[in-house]
């Protein structure tokens, strides 16, 4: 055997060598996708209007803050949709005022008078900036709340480069409904003054509260529901409270929250407030005391305690919680709010004893396929077969190899892949070979016609995989879930595939040429 073909044998070595260590064990290297292994997939919508709503309402007070500051205290503002509003009671001899705070506050607002009144209209670029924002925002706290769930290798990610829409899929979850609560609860956690009950808690009623103000709600109070549960968190019923529109602290403030166990043994999340979000609860604890303080999550009272003495940087939230929802609300508490709402517009569900099934389905679907292939092989070109057969064992252990070096993760459609791609394999080898008897039957020798094969079937070779790894490609930077699957096992299976027909194939041929003086007839 020459130098040269020591060298070719001792790089394909390498690259088995090195596909078996990374793919072995099998069972733990490589990642199975939650339709081989159970669990849930999830198409998400994020409400960014809700975001840029947010966003129009703090500008709105800081506006309205600047101009009061100026003197200009009988300004009113009215939202006009969610990026626009129109203020009142701006005299149009201190528009230039107004244009140095917007111009100082509100960068991203364009604004003109109407009459008596000034037209806000938020800017384009900053629109679209705060729609991205939030998706990005979005992903990353449900991000962070399935990481303190404790779900494996979890997919989440977004669905094109600027949508709306995010893919979430965890495998092994057994508890669907429980993660997909976790996931769309906003947790905007605020805390609001009580102004009827005064002492706090709630009454059976609206009608109750509206007579209490003799019909007219004043504007800086807004009446809120809450769940009457009993000891087992069951509802049974609503209860109504008249609170300030104005909040105390909100869920930026807090520094973090844990479960934790109340003073009559009830589970309770005990909460812990930064330093500036301290001084300011403090503040109106001290000021306050007496009366009701409204805990209110995602617009929702959870409860109204009576407010007994001034409270520093921690507190305790309880309203009648099980332990399990204690726990999941410190989750997303400590994870950080949504910064919109989220709507569900797909969701699968794949038990564990169904992904079973599918492995089952999937290697029989292949053993087959490869079955099949191995026999075609060997009935239509004999012992030259052989030669194909061994570059195809070689692909399969190369493309397992390559999906537990990257950590992909194989779904069904990847098995799908690897079985397309053990047709495409020995495609290669059929051009390949077809050549190589074209040339023989014109009349040239085994060595030359082997020579010949190659180098003319090489373009056919590459064209043909060269175009379905592009398509390949495509599939795996659009597509989502299981197409993506598809996608990486197809795209691994083509490079190993050239490599095997090509080098391997090759270097067998030659392996068996250079072991003999000469060659008069091939198997094939």
């Amino acid at each position: 055997m020459s130098g040269k073909l020591l060298w070719r044998g001792l790089l394909i070595l390498a690259v088995i060598t090195l596909a078996l260590i990374s793919a072995y064990p099998l069972k733990e290297k490589l990642k199975l996708g939650l339709d081989l292994r159970g669990g849930i997939h999830l198409v998400l919508q994020v409400e960014v209007d809700d975001a840029v709503r947010s966003e129009t309402t703090k500008d709105i007070d800081r506006l309205l803050q600047e101009v009061a500051d100026n003197g200009m205290e009988s300004a009113t503002a009215n939202p006009t949709s969610s990026s626009s509003f129109e203020v009142l009671g701006v005299p149009a001899e201190r528009d230039r005022e107004v244009g140095g705070i917007v111009n100082e506050y509100l960068p991203g607002w364009n604004w003109q008078r109407r009459g008596d009144v000034l037209a806000f209209k938020m800017e384009l670029a900053n629109l679209n900036e705060i729609r991205n924002l939030a998706v990005k925002q979005a992903l990353e706290t449900i991000r962070n709340r399935v990481d303190e769930f404790g779900v494996a290798d979890p997919v989440i990610q977004r669905q094109g480069m600027e949508g709306d829409r995010l893919v979430v899929q965890l495998p092994g979850v057994d508890d669907p409904e429980r993660v997909k609560k976790l996931i769309k609860n906003t947790a905007f956690l605020e805390f609001r003054l009580v102004t009827h009950p005064p002492g706090g808690g709630g009454v059976g009623s609206r009608e109750e509260i509206m007579a209490h103000y003799g019909g007219q709600i004043p504007p800086n109070v807004e009446i809120l529901t809450g769940a009457i549960r009993d000891d087992q968190g069951r509802t049974l019923g609503q209860q109504y409270y008249a609170v300030e529109k104005r909040t105390v602290i909100t869920g930026r403030d807090l520094k973090t929250a844990r479960p934790g166990v109340g003073e009559f043994n009830q589970p309770v999340v005990n909460f812990y407030l930064t330093h500036e979000g301290g001084q300011l609860f403090a503040e109106a604890t001290g000021a306050n005391v007496g009366k009701g303080l409204a805990i209110v999550l995602d617009g929702n009272v959870v409860s109204a305690p009576n407010i007994r003495s001034r409270i520093g940087d921690s507190g305790i939230i309880e309203g009648s919680f099980t332990q399990q929802e204690v726990e999941d609300l410190s989750t997303v508490l400590r994870s950080g709010a949504l910064p919109a709402g989220i709507t569900y517009l797909e969701e699968r569900t794949v038990g564990p004893t169904l992904g079973q099934d599918s492995i089952r389905q999937g290697l029989r679907a292949g053993v087959i396929g490869l079955s099949l292939v191995v026999l075609a092989m060997l009935l239509v070109y004999k012992g030259t077969g052989v030669n194909a057969i061994v570059a195809l064992v070689f692909n399969i252990v190369l493309i397992f190899g390559a999906l537990a070096y990257f950590g992909a993760t194989l779904t069904l459609p990847g098995i799908a892949g690897i079985v397309l791609t053990i047709g495409m394999a020995v495609d290669a080898n059929v051009l390949i070979f077809e050549r190589i008897r074209e040339e023989l039957h014109h009349g040239r020798t085994v060595k030359s016609a082997i020579d010949a094969g190659f180098g003319k079937a090489l373009s056919s070779v590459m064209d043909a995989n060269i175009t379905t790894l592009i398509a390949a490609l495509f599939l795996f930077q659009f597509g989502t879930g299981p197409i993506r699957g598809f996608a990486v096992t197809l795209s691994i299976g083509i490079l190993a595939s050239l490599f095997t027909a090509i080098f391997v194939s090759r270097w067998i041929f030659d392996v068996i040429l250079s072991r003999r003086r000469r060659v008069d007839r091939l198997s094939i």
